[in-house]
């Protein structure tokens, strides 16, 4: 086709509403985007009722609120690669269907392993979807203005859905069963099929690239140990034991030889060669360190609201509003922020308010402060956005447009990664910190006080069988020891925040906007539906 040919035909269909279909993409994305973030945390005000129901133990508990996280981003390099070749939007519909199959089994589990393998299954739906909604949003928006409103909408939506989640999970709560709060996800997920397959545009990369399986099977099997390893530091009495150590070091192996194999393949899964590039290596460091604090202390909050407090589900979802609404303003005004202050300021500002949030937070104790959960939840939820957004925007921006599906799935794939840790880790901080302060409470038996040192919730259930003065000793040390544990895990997440700070003073002081890149044209309604009547 000539010069003058292609000059038409973008001027025809710019005239025909292309522009317009940038944003109607965009709001497609940022509901995929919304599905998997909410499901992301609307478990966590039901894990109470999940505990009662179907009595879990400490370990199958944490396994059934972070192993859809961790599946999510073990599996998102693979379904990253699976879309450059069979398509992008192929897969994410794929993962639509998958998703919603999952949602139904989650929502009627039987029994604990059972709920463990259906939110297993949501972490692979979420990995065939969330790639797509980065690496098509950099296609779409070439212009690094536009494309930094877009991301600024498209963190507004995440925060929306990781907060909203304990709301609506309350809100289910209220009036329903626990598995309510997966049921959710079928409707979205009706909504999304047909809409997605109508508006979005397929995009794929060179088909005749072959996939390095072997090398997507180390990098999950590689995540799976190292979180395994860091969940069990901090749990009980075999924390320092081989059943820590071993998972550790086969998963830090596994990724050694993951990164080995990746600088010698001919068709790497991941350019190593990008985090060669400050800016971009220190971006994913700081959307780690932001979603390890923020899904970590969420869960953390919504036990300490309900357990501590004695709030309801809606309630403690009403308490964690503030928190998204923040993180919404934060996100639409995201964009220019980055214009004038630049990444640098932006992201390092936002670890600060995020780290005083968290130091606001610790002087939470055994009785309600609203005013101080309020001031707390809404300077995290602001501090935290604002990093996410310079991090992300920084990161896409600085991958070239050729590699956007593979900066895209580094991207979700920390993204997940550090809320997967975040609840580990800091979960077992929480443990560590906790536990102690139930071994010598007077007139406890030891068996008693070794079973309430699992959870909070589980110390109730103990106390409640033990009655008498005894019953309510174990209750209140139980209470007290929770607060204390709460108290430390801030502290030890303020240090990461700080640590946060200091990486991300590698990132440019300015926005460059000046950019290289070809527009990617969409196809004007007029178009879409003359090529399928060809078709």
């Amino acid at each position: 086709m000539s010069g003058t040919t292609t000059a038409a035909v973008r001027q025809r269909r710019r005239a025909a509403g292309a522009g317009t279909n940038r944003w109607v993409v965009l709001v497609v994305l940022c509901v995929s985007l919304l599905l998997v973030a909410l499901d992301a945390t609307v478990l966590h005000v039901a894990v109470p009722a999940v505990t009662e129901d179907l009595k879990p133990g400490a370990i199958e508990l944490l396994w059934i609120v972070d192993v859809y996280p961790l599946v999510c981003a073990s599996l998102l390099i693979l379904f990253g690669t699976l879309g450059d070749r069979i398509g992008r939007r192929r897969v994410l519909l794929l993962g639509y269907g998958l998703f919603g199959v999952a949602s139904a089994m989650a929502a009627f589990a039987p029994t604990a392993p059972a709920l463990i393998l259906a939110r297993a299954l949501l972490g692979v739906g979420g990995a065939m979807i969330m790639p797509a909604t980065l690496s098509i949003l950099r296609q779409v928006f070439p212009d690094r203005r536009e494309r930094a409103l877009a991301i600024g909408i498209w963190s507004a939506v995440a925060a929306v859905g990781a907060a909203v989640g304990p709301l609506l999970g309350g809100f289910l709560l209220e009036h329903f069963w626990w598995g309510a709060v997966f049921l959710v996800n079928i409707p979205l997920m009706l909504v999304s099929l047909p809409v997605g397959r109508i508006l979005l545009p397929e995009s794929r990369g060179d088909r005749s690239v072959p996939w390095d399986v072997v090398g997507a099977l180390l990098a999950a099997g590689g995540l799976f140990g190292v979180v395994l390893g860091v969940k069990q530091l901090g749990g009980t009495a075999a924390s320092a034991g081989p059943f820590t150590a071993l998972p550790l070091l086969t998963g830090t192996a596994l990724l050694i030889l993951f990164v080995r194999r990746q600088r010698r393949h001919p068709h790497p899964l991941v350019d190593l060669r990008m985090f060669g590039r400050p800016a971009f290596s220190t971006s994913v460091g700081c959307i780690v360190l932001a979603m390890l604090a923020l899904v970590g202390l969420e869960l953390i909050a919504a036990q300490y609201l309900q357990l501590v407090l004695g709030l309801s589900p809606l309630q403690t979802g009403l308490r964690l509003l503030p928190l998204t609404i923040a993180a919404m303003a934060a996100g639409l005004a995201g964009a220019r922020m980055l214009r004038r202050f630049g990444p640098r300021r932006m992201v390092c500002v936002g670890f600060f308010l995020t780290a005083a949030a968290v130091l606001t937070l610790t002087a939470m104790g055994g009785t309600d402060n609203a005013p101080l959960l309020l001031s707390g939840f809404v300077l995290l939820g602001f501090g935290l956005e604002t990093t996410l957004f310079g991090a992300y925007e920084s990161m896409l921006s600085e991958a070239p447009a050729a590699q956007a599906g593979g900066a895209a799935a580094i991207g979700e794939t920390s993204y997940q990664l550090g809320a997967g840790i975040g609840i580990a880790l800091l979960g077992s901080v929480m443990n560590a910190a906790y536990t102690p302060g139930l071994r010598a409470v007077p007139g406890v038996p030891r068996q008693a006080s070794d079973a309430a040192g699992h959870s909070l919730g589980e110390a109730y259930d103990v106390a409640g069988r033990l009655g008498g003065p005894a019953g309510a000793a174990l209750r209140r040390a139980a209470r007290d020891s929770f607060v204390h544990g709460l108290h430390v895990t801030l502290l030890v997440s303020a240090v990461l925040l700080l640590l946060g700070a200091v990486m991300a003073l590698r990132l440019p002081r300015v926005m460059q906007c000046a950019e290289p890149v070809a527009a990617v044209e969409l196809p004007a309604p007029r178009d879409v539906a003359e090529a399928r009547v060809t078709a």
